[in-house]
């Protein structure tokens, strides 16, 4: 009889059982511990900085001095002014989003899908309006509208139609990049189908294209209905003395009638509205994820900074455009780039024109700290608008990235999965409730122990971070979620710690959405004006909050320095987003032996 020796086991690579056992053993509690400590720091910071605030707001508004008390809506929503404030918000905001909607289908069919000479440039110069101060674009408006403005013979300095116009100067193209981002990645089997068929392209468009856009639209829809609800600079600038929103009575009856209870009933009403548009943002977002995952739209805010799906690999663009077929989508977009040109062309330039004709007299003027008896100069106001702009910035990046991680893992408890879900819509919901609810509960609730920082510095850089993080989240999660989760499990196996196997696979891959997410970042903060407008005081003022009060005081030489400071506002955030938008290298490093790793 013989006997076989038995087999030897498969020789390993020095270490390797080691560090196999170690990665089966510790680290799924060393991941337990991390993920809760990385999701506990953005709660903490939800908790007293938003919900705390809000939740404060909402029991000013139904409780009284001796428990609940329902007189305090019954109050207001029997004045006839109330109901023309919610249909003058509610009608404004249709009245744009329709617009928007309307043209982002036009417009995304020529810059998404087809392929021309200066189509980048163009989808840059779309994007423009999102990154920049709404102090900047009513004034702009203003300066394009009002007397001494190129289209002042239509009479319309203020009102409903000028507001309009600067609501859909804000969300045109952030409407159809979501909708150009969508449509590529749909199917276009069916469309050429139904072109076979016989159909005409409009009509294979509007039967075929259209309907399966839906989810797209409604997403943005929602979303540019929300920001329109909620805007509060283009009204109170080109609103004019009559014209007023709920978003802009909340501030009327805080800092000039000193009405809290008014203001509280008018929040709650807002964020009633704020919530139905979330709610229906998040369905159509759920709709359209498994299109946008293969397309690279992202979620939120049409997934900024993601421009390739389908793996990284270009989408296939349909030939060059013809004029006989695509001269609406022309026509279309090119009013849309007039719409966002001639404010900011003529911004410029009536902050160059003086009485004596074009000078830098206006530019050298926001030096001066007693223009219109301000007890600071713009200049000054602008240094200080760039340092609170960075310490918010960091503060929304470090917070936005944790609950990126948080969210972009896939946890297999349904309990785990309900409690990731909650607090994604917790995230989104500082960008839906108004800037100005926001520095209004700040007002309310940080004013006295334990975090008495009504006269802090700090204030305003953290109301400002808590509007800039969802913008954060919605920038970096796309890229973390495309991360294929092999490389992950890869550099477990080979014994990295959870830290390491972040550094190795993660970050080197987000450099570029980081890079984009600062900057849009910064770009919030530095133009925000709802929330500072409450807690600014003279030695926090930053440059928006400056450049209103100087539209307040008379006088040509003062509205001059205004568009002067307007245009440094402008130029501020233009460089970031450039700076922003620039190539950066990528090192492979371990990161490249992970991804070999993992296709192995």
């Amino acid at each position: 009889m013989i006997e076989v020796a038995p087999s030897p086991s498969p020789a390993r690579p020095p270490g390797v059982h080691r560090q196999g056992v170690q990665a089966e053993t510790w680290q799924p509690w060393a991941r337990r511990a991390g993920m809760a400590l990385v999701a506990g720091l953005p709660v903490t910071f939800l908790a007293i900085f938003f919900v705390w605030p809000v939740a404060t707001l909402i029991l000013r508004g139904f409780a009284g001095t001796s428990g609940w008390d329902w007189s305090g809506f019954a109050e207001v929503l029997s004045k006839p002014r109330t109901w023309r404030l919610i249909g003058r918000t509610v009608g404004q905001a249709a009245s744009a989003t329709a617009i928007c909607v309307a043209a982002s289908v036009p417009i995304a069919a020529l810059l998404y899908r087809r392929s021309f000479r200066g189509r980048g440039l163009l989808r840059a110069l779309l994007t423009v309006p999102f990154a920049l101060p709404s102090v900047v674009v009513g004034l702009a408006f203003r300066a394009l509208l009002g007397a001494g403005g190129p289209l002042a013979f239509l009479g319309i300095e203020d009102g409903f139609w000028p507001v309009l116009m600067a609501l859909v100067f804000f969300n045109v193209g952030l409407m159809a990049r979501v909708v150009g981002l969508f449509w590529v990645g749909l199917d276009p089997r069916p469309e050429q189908a139904a072109r076979v068929l016989g159909a005409g392209p409009w009509r294979a468009l509007l039967t075929v294209t259209v309907p399966a856009l839906a989810p797209a639209l409604l997403a943005g829809g929602s979303l540019v209905f929300l920001f329109c609800a909620t805007a509060f600079a283009p009204v109170l600038i080109l609103g004019g003395a009559t014209y007023a929103t709920v978003e802009t009575e909340i501030y009327l009856q805080t800092a000039q009638l000193l009405d809290l209870r008014a203001a509280s009933v008018l929040s709650v009403i807002q964020m009633a509205v704020v919530a139905l548009a979330l709610w229906f943002s998040s369905a159509a977002r759920r709709r359209r994820e498994p299109v946008a995952k293969r397309s690279g739209a992202g979620s939120g805010l049409g997934g900024i900074g993601q421009e390739r799906g389908n793996g990284g690999r270009p989408t296939a663009l349909a030939p060059s455009p013809t004029f006989a077929v695509d001269w609406p989508s022309a026509l279309v977009t090119a009013l849309a780039v007039a719409l966002i040109g001639a404010p900011l062309a003529n911004l410029v330039y009536r902050s160059l024109l003086t009485g004596g004709g074009l000078s830098l007299d206006n530019y050298l003027a926001l030096g001066d700290p007693g223009r219109a008896g301000l007890p600071y100069s713009l200049a000054q106001a602008a240094e200080r608008s760039i340092v609170i702009a960075l310490l918010a910035g960091a503060i929304a990046l470090t917070l936005g990235m944790m609950v990126a991680v948080v969210l972009s893992r896939r946890p297999r408890a349904p309990w785990a999965r309900r409690a990731q879900g909650l607090f994604d819509s917790v995230l989104m919901a500082p960008l839906g409730v108004s800037a100005v609810t926001v520095g209004f509960g700040f007002l309310i609730t940080l004013n006295r122990a334990p975090l008495n920082l009504r006269t802090s510095f700090w204030l305003i850089p953290l109301a400002q971070a808590l509007v800039a993080l969802p913008l954060v989240v919605r920038t970096v999660l796309p890229a973390l979620r495309s991360i294929d989760p092999r490389q992950r499990q890869a550099a477990a196996v080979l014994g990295g710690p959870p830290w390491r196997v972040f550094w190795d696979v993660e970050a080197r891959t987000l450099r570029r959405p980081v890079a984009v997410a600062a900057a849009y970042a910064f770009a919030v903060s530095v133009g925000e004006f709802g929330a500072t407008s409450f807690l600014a005081r003279p030695d926090t003022t930053t440059l928006p909050v400056a450049i209103y009060k100087l539209l307040g005081r008379p006088g040509v030489d003062n509205f001059g320095v205004a568009l002067a400071g307007a245009v440094l506002l402008a130029a501020i955030t233009a460089l970031v987003m450039a700076l922003a938008e620039s190539r950066w290298d990528r090192s492979p490093g371990l990161a490249k032996r992970t991804r070999e790793g993992a296709r192995a």
